[in-house]
């Protein structure tokens, strides 16, 4: 089991980007409310299907996809 198990990717489904659940409500959605100003209680006032944990879901997914590692070049290698 996936560490994202509300995180649904269909290709039937919004071509197939990350939604909450099978919904057609993207991680995008929420994480463009969140940055907005909304809280998760306003969100879910908004759309009531949703709940706590997928808002939280996503900005733990949101923050995975976010983890970069940087790899230095030695330009004198190349």
């Amino acid at each position: 089991m996936t560490p994202f198990n509300r995180i649904t990717f269909d290709p039937n489904i919004l071509g197939g980007r990350a939604c909450i659940r099978g919904m057609r409500v993207t991680v995008s959605l929420i994480l463009n409310l969140i940055s907005n100003g909304m809280s998760s209680a306003e969100i879910i006032q908004e759309y009531p299907y949703l709940e706590e944990d997928d808002i939280r879901q996503s900005l733990q997914y949101a923050a995975w996809l976010a983890d970069e590692t940087v790899q230095v070049l030695d330009v004198a290698s190349v």
